[in-house]
């Protein structure tokens, strides 16, 4: 009777370990990949041209050990109207929100014809989905495997979302409020078709309703300071392999000319 109920004991503590193990490797492995984002977008992008590569392999390599299929990471059509119901409750306040801010600050008067250019725009969406897999079909599953908590696991995704947009004033509260609530959807019905479509229209009117002097154009990390530099020559090039893109401003946030702003 002894040897068996310390066999039991040790049943239950064994799986207890494995359980925390799990839970700890599940935060453990997105904050470092976080990390790692974050070093690129302030250092490697400009230092290390392979840099990027480090991306897709961590995240496919990340897919295949956690079994990851195309529904678990949101890749599915057969939600698409309940999915559709609950995020309009999100997105259609936004737009309302963003358009009205927009008018406020001036916005009707800026020239907006680049923003709906098709190759411009659906590059912005696919920008957007590719933000959209980071997010959600990465970072925030991770997070519900590590947190358990729906809700625990948004409010990190969201913060570590907006950290990486820092230092832009913009985006950093807006990407904040955006990453929680988008990081919440994603938990309760996985579609990422729709979020980044959700996300690719807010971010075009964000970048309408600010003034450009405001966003810079979108920039995050060392972009933001140097901005103004971007204007400052007749032809700069643009990114010189595909992941940057992910924390390079979007060919839809190229600037009208007359837009550049006065940094003092």
């Amino acid at each position: 009777m002894i040897s068996a109920i310390r066999t039991k004991d040790f049943g239950r503590t064994s799986y207890s370990m494995k359980s925390s193990t799990l839970r700890f490797l599940n935060l453990f492995e997105p904050l470092a990949f976080c990390a790692y984002v974050a070093w690129y977008i302030w250092q490697l992008q400009t230092t290390y041209f392979l840099a990027w590569l480090v991306f897709p392999v961590w995240l496919l390599a990340s897919f295949a050990v956690h079994r990851d299929t195309p529904k678990t990471m949101g890749w599915r059509a057969d939600n698409l109207l309940s999915a559709a119901k609950r995020f309009g409750v999100f997105f259609a306040p936004c737009i309302a929100g963003l358009c009205i801010v927009g008018i406020l600050l001036g916005a009707l008067h800026s020239p907006v014809h680049h923003l709906f250019v098709p190759k411009h725009l659906f590059g912005y969406m696919a920008f957007c989905l590719l933000q959209q897999v980071g997010l959600n079909s990465y970072l925030t599953n991770r997070l519900l495997g590590a947190t358990e908590s729906p809700a625990r696991a948004s409010l990190l995704s969201g913060t570590i979302f907006a950290a990486l947009h820092w230092p832009n004033p913009v985006l950093v509260p807006l990407t904040f409020i955006g990453g929680v609530a988008m990081a919440w959807l994603f938990a309760r019905d996985r579609n990422i078709i729709l979020l980044a479509i959700g996300q690719g229209i807010l971010g075009t009117l964000v970048w309408w309703a600010f003034p450009v002097a405001w966003h810079h154009a979108m920039r995050v990390g060392p972009g933001f300071y140097t901005f103004h530099l971007y204007f400052a020559v007749e032809a700069t090039p643009g990114p010189r392999f595909p992941f940057a893109l992910l924390f390079q401003t979007p060919a839809i946030a190229k600037p009208h000319f007359r837009q550049a702003p006065s940094l003092v």
